[in-house]
């Protein structure tokens, strides 16, 4: 079994003072350990650098990530930030698609692939979110939504691309609500979109893929999540910013590699 990968998405919270906290928290907590898990923190992207500082010291265990980059190269696009910015950060994974930039910014399918393509051409590890809301759940247009959010953006890379890309499932519907999937729906959903992508790429890329689960995971239900079969981990938001809960849900990860 691969090890897992565990995502923190701080979203839009902490503040400096609070962040650097967090950071060091978490840092104390895995100091005497030496996890599998692969272990990515996402702040807000002014914590940046703060996040990369840490994560380059001699022995770290965790990747710096950010949660959003601009769909264009350079130019006068004010407010945004490109890969290459990031790039030059030493930035390893940005997380794209996420349903909140779907629905509050209006991104489409064809932005977050212009964003997958300026990452993968930066060296940056793209986290793909896809997933349905609970309208389109209850309708049972749940497989078509992520199917043609798959088909229109990690579809168009090359099979080099795909072999650098991540995925997240994320149903609206469990992302800061308290609700989450049931195992088997995670497990479910996850071993359809590895279908879909075998069907494109092949077995090998569909094993070799990580898929995660986002919505409402934590400390509690983690451990059931990431023992399903295609479940390779985790997108974790509110749980992210408890070093406690965050940790629990590291743990988890560990022990289901150790079964396996």
């Amino acid at each position: 079994m691969k090890p897992k990968i565990v995502i923190g998405n701080w979203k839009m919270n902490k503040n400096f003072d609070e962040a650097e906290d967090l950071i060091s928290e978490i840092e104390e907590k895995l100091a005497d350990y030496n996890f599998e898990t692969e272990i990515v923190l996402c702040p807000p992207l002014v914590y940046a650098e703060l996040v990369t500082d840490h994560a380059n010291e001699e022995g770290s265990q965790f990747y710096a990530g950010v949660q959003n980059v601009s769909e264009y190269e350079n130019g006068a696009y004010t407010g945004e930030v490109s890969a290459e910015m990031l790039a030059g950060m030493d930035v390893s994974f940005c997380i794209v698609g996420h349903s909140e930039r779907r629905k509050y910014f209006g991104e489409t399918n064809e932005i977050v692939l212009k964003k997958m393509l300026r990452l993968l051409a930066n060296d940056i590890v793209p986290v793909m979110c896809c997933g349905e809301s609970l309208d389109e759940r209850k309708s049972g247009k749940h497989f078509e939504i992520v199917q043609k959010q798959l088909e229109e953006s990690v579809y168009k890379l090359t099979p080099e691309q795909m072999e650098r890309v991540i995925i997240a499932y994320e149903p609206i519907w469990a992302i800061g609500t308290g609700e989450t999937a049931t195992p088997a729906q995670a497990q479910e959903m996850l071993a359809f979109i590895r279908s879909l992508i075998e069907k494109k790429f092949g077995t090998e890329m569909a094993v070799n893929t990580y898929i995660l689960y986002g919505g409402s995971c934590n400390a509690k239900n983690a451990l059931e999540l990431f023992s399903q079969q295609d479940v390779d981990g985790g997108l974790i938001g509110g749980a992210s910013l408890k070093a406690d809960d965050f940790f629990k849900i590291i743990e988890a990860g560990e022990t289901v590699i150790k079964e396996n």
